[in-house]
């Protein structure tokens, strides 16, 4: 896959519980509408009817593949709606059996008009149609596959036009990792400097730093509101939230008012190794028992890993550098994010496509080659702690109790957190030039263990703790 894939690609701004399964449909339904209005189509339909297919279907109820269609369908933004505001939605649709449109457009929709088909397309195993009609004649059909992060195609798109890679476009045009690894060590510049230069062709600095800024404020208020929520997760398995009473012992009686002074507050506590381990594992928690609940949270790269990024980046703030300040949140940021897109071109980062390798074994490899450049790592160095957090996620699969993101979704990001704390510190202790394997040996690994993967295993309940753990009316 020879396109840039920016930062902001890998690292989106969305709605729980997953990025395949709810921000890419809901993103599939807003195009769809969007193409019926450019095709002068829109003002005719009268009904509407979805098919999900493979995995959406699957797994589709517990996670809100449904829910996400009736608000893409009501035009409604996955990055900037109200969180209270989607329930009030999906109940005045479900209650009046209407879908409202922006200018006052209604259309009558039962919840029989979603309907979840069991079988797989072919080109993607997420595959989702929507189909308009007018006095009963079909006049638009459109098919759209989630194919992870909240990234939709459709089956005709050529990938290559997207902004293909080249000196033209971009200084420092990277396909696979040992390009990135040699353009730092010929250029004297870091991942993060190279990833920079690029991000810049396409918007200014003030830009960058802004987005950059609201991606890490999410990611902030995510944590907190995690940390400061108690009770149970929605979707029937009545899962205990667990951050909250974690949070309660590490924190104690200390002081504070809002995300940015939980950060010093934070700081000001004594912390013991066991604490680190438990203030990790806390923050990432918090943050997909948020996206669990149909939060908002950072795709980073996936909403079901959205919690090892930051808990990673946390971890350096209040652990390792009390000094730092949002130029270390940029660096840390720009090199997940690349490292993320190099996954994403050469292998992938679906679940439904790779199992949970592609999500949680991402993201580990992702913060850690991150933590390793803010801990003073080489380039190459960067690289290897990637290459290593993803080398002991290999062959993890996705098998979801009840389809929910929860057991075992949850806790594997804390997993995921510390293994890449711990790869970065092997990492700043190895020669790269003596490793055997480099991160463009995994990832291809990585794609091949998919590929081989049975496909119970990828996100479709059918397989795992999914079938082993038996559960009642979920």
């Amino acid at each position: 896959m020879s396109q840039f894939i920016s930062v902001f690609d890998m690292l989106k701004i969305g709605v729980g519980p997953s990025s395949s399964h709810t921000l890419g449909p809901w993103r599939a339904a807003e195009q769809w509408i969007q193409t019926i209005r450019n095709q002068n189509k829109f003002d005719l339909i009268d009904r509407i009817k979805v098919d999900l297919y493979g995995s959406l279907s699957l797994t589709g109820k517990g996670h809100a593949t449904d829910l996400a269609v009736l608000l893409g369908l009501s035009e409604a933004d996955p990055e900037y709606i109200p969180i209270e505001d989607i329930f009030i939605i999906i109940e005045r649709i479900n209650e009046q059996e209407e879908l409202y449109f922006k200018g006052g457009k209604t259309i009558k929709f039962l919840k029989e008009d979603i309907k979840f088909n069991r079988d797989f397309l072919p080109f993607h195993s997420n595959g989702i149609t929507f189909r308009g009609y007018s006095n009963d004649e079909e006049i638009s059909t459109e098919t759209y596959y989630s194919i992870g992060g909240g990234f939709i195609v459709q089956e005709n798109d050529n990938l290559e036009e997207e902004i293909e890679i080249n000196k033209k476009n971009f200084p420092y045009p990277i396909n696979r990792a040992i390009q990135l690894e040699e353009y730092c060590e010929r250029d004297n510049l870091s991942i993060s400097e190279i990833v920079l230069k690029n991000e810049l062709e396409l918007r200014s600095a003030d830009e960058i730093d802004f987005e950059l800024n609201r991606i890490w404020d999410t990611m902030l208020e995510c944590m907190y509101i995690g940390c400061h929520t108690k009770g149970t997760l929605p979707g029937g398995l009545n899962v205990k939230r667990r951050a909250f009473d974690t949070h309660e012992k590490l924190i104690k009686d200390t002081v504070y008012s809002n995300p940015k002074e939980w950060i010093t507050a934070i700081r000001s506590t004594e912390v013991k190794f066991r604490e680190i381990l438990k203030w990790v594992s806390c923050l990432a928690l918090s943050v997909n028992e948020v996206n669990a609940a149909l939060g908002r949270v950072v795709t980073a790269p996936t909403n079901g890993s959205a919690g090892v990024i930051p808990a990673v980046l946390m971890y350096y703030l209040v652990i390792e550098n009390h000094e730092a300040d949002f130029s270390h949140v940029k660096r840390f940021l720009l090199t997940a994010g690349e490292i993320g897109s190099i996954f994403k071109k050469n292998a992938t980062i679906s679940a439904a496509m790779g199992g949970c390798q592609a999500e949680i074994g991402v993201s580990s490899a992702m913060a850690a080659g991150a933590l390793t450049e803010l801990l003073g790592g080489t380039a190459a160095q960067c690289l290897s702690a990637a290459e290593i957090a993803m080398e002991h996620h290999l062959g993890l699969t996705c098998d979801p109790i009840g389809g929910l993101v929860q057991i075992p979704c949850i806790e594997r990001n804390s997993m995921g957190a510390i293994k890449a704390i711990h790869a970065a510190e092997i990492a700043l202790e190895t020669n790269p030039k003596e490793s055997l394997v480099h991160l463009d040996d995994v990832i291809d690994t990585m794609w091949e263990t998919a590929k081989d993967m049975n496909k119970n295993y990828k996100e479709t309940s059918e397989g795992g703790l999914a079938v082993t753990v038996r559960i009642v009316d979920c």
